[in-house]
């Protein structure tokens, strides 16, 4: 076949650590695109990597007394790690501090910046810190950041900008002539009705507060804002603007930027704009897929205790059930392009039901008939009738029907088509009941005929899966003494040789006891979780009567800062019981609090409340939560506790005397 270039990216992640099973969805994806399109005989580079540099990784790293590095360091490692751990197979993972990267953005910023695309100017905005994103009064959704909802704070400061508002017909154009650019449709009415048709806003593209990104190359005191910066990775690891750009010019413009929904717009608006002031075409497509929920919002408040104890470690899962049936989970279970749901209950259902039901039954059957009955030899295939036809026209007929769901980017509807033919050859074998024919010698050819086609059924079913079960695929190749490196080329009917040893395996995938196993799992996390919580939690105070307090000075009380604050966002902590994790606003700033109230407040009662809180308390990490004061409480003699507010209505961020 052709080796034609293939360029497939993910976004590069911010390395926070406390990864689980959702952090995983869009690489896994990625990286079935990759290795099929590998298989196509295409010449494939996928890329992924960190996104590390800003405000969070500036403040965090100065919080724990490090620099930026030493505390990113640590953390991309164990992103690798689990994209080792998943069998990921990506062509380059890049890194933002990679000196080629900061070297390439540089000049990036140069030339942006002669061709009068990044201009001098004072921001004035909103700020939302989680997704290090600016905005202006009218793109902010109920006063709040658009994109997470959480609160934002006006900045000022001088800063260079980007004329994204020059780009926005050409962008629209873009869409008009190219359908296919930006998938799935509801995100370009989503670009087109919010972003480009409400007018867009020209991009602030540089900090002089933070300093913790690429310097720009013309003014010494800017240092990069946060989405030339990386958003240029994407130019950057093939070399572009490099005295060895060959990767570029073969790879450019990239097939797929695969992406989740929430940071479409700027992949498909301001991306393709920034290219456009390069003089570079933009990717052929971007694709938006949905998110998959934990505990989302659409459960009831039934099934939140359920949620409780999910394992969504995906250390913990591939250990238990095997890196496999995790992939195998993320590529069947979510329908694409939509939201989808994890539990622990719904991925045991998926192994139990596909992979040890029907493809690890089906194997098992196939090996165990050949070795009785031919001494675990494949006998050779006699002449076919009706039912065989009917196999084999399905075995035919598979990897079309695989290649255009793939062609789609729709990887449920590819495993969809593999596991159809696996079912049919299940029920061949009720049809044929080779189990009978081994009972009468007189039927010895028609039994080979039917083996062979179960196993020739196997080995087709084992090629098409080797994108998305790394192993389970090769096992089952090497079984029937096939090559693991087998191909799309060997697809067809027949190719599979009489005389070839074949080898009976132990369970691919072994049943899972669901019931017993999802109560191993709850009392798994429950220890977990007690565990934490015991680290994070000071040892309570006894009571006032039974330990005498030192007396105090006023001078020693004046240390104190109380303030009144109003809790404007609160959820549960996902590693312990007893916190809630509030988003408090106090005058002008809004703090992250965490306290031990879970058991006397639900987060929609904590929302809106005015509290008494402490503001100059040390800020401190609680189950890996910022918290920066804490909310005062009164606790009666049973340890019930109280929240203190105050009598009259008042201000947020009035001081407490």
């Amino acid at each position: 076949m052709k080796r034609e270039p293939y360029y497939i990216t993910t976004p590069i992640y911010y390395p926070s650590g406390n990864w689980h099973i959702g952090h995983c969805y869009t690489t896994v994806i990625c990286d079935a695109l990759a290795r099929f399109h590998r298989m196509l005989g295409e010449d494939v580079f996928f890329l992924t990597g960190t996104d590390e540099h800003g405000q969070k990784v500036e403040k965090e790293a100065k919080e724990r007394g490090v620099t930026p590095l030493q505390f990113i360091d640590p953390l991309v490692d164990e992103l690798k790690s689990m994209w080792s751990l998943l069998d990921v197979s990506y062509s380059r993972f890049i890194r933002t501090t990679d000196e080629d990267h900061i070297a390439c953005v540089q000049k990036i910023y140069q030339k942006l910046y002669e061709s009068g695309d990044i201009y001098k100017s004072e921001y004035s905005g909103y700020y939302c810190t989680p997704c290090e994103s600016m905005w202006t009064e009218a793109q902010l959704k109920d006063g709040k950041c658009p994109d997470c909802g959480r609160e934002v704070t006006l900045q000022k400061e001088e800063s260079y900008f980007f004329r994204l508002s020059k780009y926005a017909p050409r962008i629209l154009k873009l869409y008009e002539d190219n359908p296919e650019f930006l998938q799935p449709k509801s995100r370009v009415n989503e670009m087109v009705n919010n972003f480009l048709k409400a007018g867009l806003q020209d991009l602030c593209v540089s900090r002089t507060t933070v300093k913790w990104g690429v310097q720009l190359p013309f003014d010494k005191n800017h240092y990069s804002y946060v989405w030339i910066d990386a958003l240029s990775n994407y130019l950057s690891a093939l070399g572009y603007l490099s005295s060895d750009d060959s990767l570029f010019k073969k790879y450019w413009p990239a097939n797929l930027h695969m992406v989740g929904k929430e940071i479409v717009r700027f992949h498909a608006v301001i991306w393709p704009a920034i290219l456009m002031a390069l003089g570079l075409e933009p990717p052929k497509q971007v694709y938006g897929h949905g998110w998959l929920l934990i505990g989302g919002d659409k459960l009831s408040k039934s099934k939140q205790d359920a949620i409780k104890y999910e394992l969504t470690d995906p250390y913990e899962l591939v250990k238990r059930y095997g890196s496999d049936a995790v992939r195998y989970f993320l590529l069947r279970e979510i329908p694409f392009g939509s939201d989808g749901e994890y539990t622990n209950e719904r991925l045991l259902l998926r192994i139990n039901a596909d992979l040890a039901n029907d493809l690890g039954n089906l194997v098992s059957r196939t090996c165990a008939m050949i070795g009785q009955s031919f001494s675990g030899t494949l006998p050779a295939c006699g002449k076919s009738e009706e039912v065989d036809l009917a196999l084999e026209e399905a075995a035919n007929g598979l990897f079309e029907k695989v290649k255009g769901a793939m062609d789609r980017l729709n990887a449920p509807d590819a495993l969809g088509e593999i596991f159809s033919v696996v079912s049919k050859a299940n029920k061949y074998i009720d049809e044929t009941a080779p189990w009978l024919l081994a009972k009468d010698e007189s039927k010895r050819d028609r039994l080979a005929t039917v083996l062979y086609h179960l196993a020739e059924v196997c080995r087709i079913c084992a090629v098409m899966l080797k994108p998305f079960l790394t192993k389970a695929s090769c096992l089952i190749l090497r079984s029937f003494s096939c090559d693991e490196n087998e191909g799309f080329e060997h697809v067809s009917f027949g190719a599979l040789k009489a005389g070839a040893k074949v080898e009976k395996l132990p369970p691919i995938f072994p049943r899972i006891d669901v019931k017993k196993e999802l109560a191993e799992v709850e009392k798994l996390v429950k220890e977990r979780k007690a565990k934490e919580k015991k680290q994070a939690t000071p040892a309570k105070q006894a009571p006032a009567q039974a330990e005498a307090k030192g007396e105090i000075s006023i001078d020693d009380f004046a240390k104190i800062e109380l303030k009144v604050g109003t809790v404007i966002a609160c959820e549960k902590v996902a590693k312990s019981e007893k916190l809630l994790h509030e988003t408090v606003k106090i005058g002008d700033e809004t703090r992250s609090v965490v306290s031990g109230i879970a058991k006397y407040y639900t987060p929609e009662e904590m929302v809106g409340k005015n509290v008494v809180l402490v503001t100059n308390l040390k800020p401190v990490k609680l189950c890996g939560v910022l918290s920066e004061g804490m909310i005062l409480c009164a606790e009666d003699e049973n340890g019930v506790l109280s929240l203190l507010t105050p009598e009259k209505e008042m201000g947020s961020g009035a001081n407490i005397r």
